[in-house]
């Protein structure tokens, strides 16, 4: 099992991004999947969540400017970033609790990072 991130790049100020997060691999189910940041030089952060029934929980920084959503036919979770500001500035971590074909447990997978910068 494996979570693939992608949608990072450089944006201006006020400017949107768009970030997916598709897991692969022998999974029987996806419960809870999220998405973290590390801004430089500080530890990383809860952005945003959602659950299996797509409940979703934003952290105060980002709430009215960022969108959490989820395909499960996909296996994917995406993050929709409107209103960039360069305090946003992080490498995102994706995650997920997924548990495999053939067990009774779920695990906590993280995707491989991706690179935002906001600046003009």
């Amino acid at each position: 099992v494996q979570l693939q991130a992608s949608g990072g790049g450089l944006v201006q100020p006020g400017g949107s991004l768009r970030l997916s997060c598709a897991a692969s691999g022998s999974i029987s189910r996806i419960n809870d999947m999220g998405w973290y940041r590390q801004p430089p030089g500080k530890q990383r952060e809860l952005v945003a969540s959602i659950t299996s029934g797509g409940t979703t929980n934003y952290a105060d920084s980002v709430k009215g400017r960022f969108t959490i959503s989820r395909d499960n036919a996909k296996n994917t979770v995406y993050l929709q970033m409107n209103s960039l500001k360069p305090e946003d500035t992080a490498v995102y971590y994706c995650n997920a609790y997924i548990r495999k074909n053939g067990s009774f447990l779920s695990s906590l997978y993280w995707g491989q990072g991706t690179q935002v910068t906001v600046s003009s």
